[in-house]
């Protein structure tokens, strides 16, 4: 059993790891002993490392035994979670590696420090088009709170209550990832 539910198919990619899939989800499985032997930087709290961006971690941990093992796809492999983890995981990164990554090099990053410098602002969280039986032509209209903090992976913490607003469209299709009200000469809505 894994945190994701049974396994509906388990791949021993290397002794003491194995690459688990279950109809919800997935990723890598490692032993104790493979665990333990995870630099401190790349170990989880356990020994469960999903498909989408944790897998990274035990490729890089392990990135010489399975080279030894000769699959031939290991290279793109590696380049993937190498990027992966810089992206999604830049401390991580910066720790195992010794290797300072600049905003532009990491996905997360990036995003935080856009949040962050946002933090105590109305920023939009949704939009809608002209469409939308409320939106003029020409205009989007947006709807957003109070942006309170960021946590390490980007992911922000709003606060009620929530404001809607109306915004040139062409100024809105020009905008960054994150997006304050004032930056856009939000008109607010009642």
């Amino acid at each position: 059993m894994t945190r994701w539910g049974k396994p509906a198919t388990a791949t021993q990619r290397l002794p003491g790891i194995w690459r688990v899939v279950t109809p919800s989800h997935g990723g890598f499985v490692i032993s104790e002993a493979r665990q333990a032997a995870m630099p401190a930087a790349l170990r989880l709290d356990e020994p469960e490392y999903e498909h989408d961006v944790d897998w990274s971690l035990v490729i890089l941990a392990f990135q010489t035994d399975f080279a030894a093992a000769g699959d031939p796809l290991f290279d793109i492999e590696l380049s993937l979670a190498t990027s992966t983890v810089k992206s999604w995981r830049p401390e991580r990164w910066e720790a195992y590696a010794s290797e300072a990554l600049e905003p532009r090099q990491s996905h997360v990053r990036r995003e935080r420090e856009a949040f962050e410098a946002r933090i105590g602002k109305l920023v939009v969280t949704t939009a809608y088009g002209d469409w939308a039986d409320w939106v003029p032509e020409g205009k989007v209209g947006i709807l957003g709170y109070t942006l309170v903090s960021v946590d390490h992976l980007a992911r922000p913490t709003y606060a009620d209550p929530m404001v809607k607003a109306l915004v040139d469209a062409a100024r809105y299709e020009a905008r960054g990832s994150v997006i304050s009200f004032d930056e856009l000469d939000a008109e607010i809505l009642p």
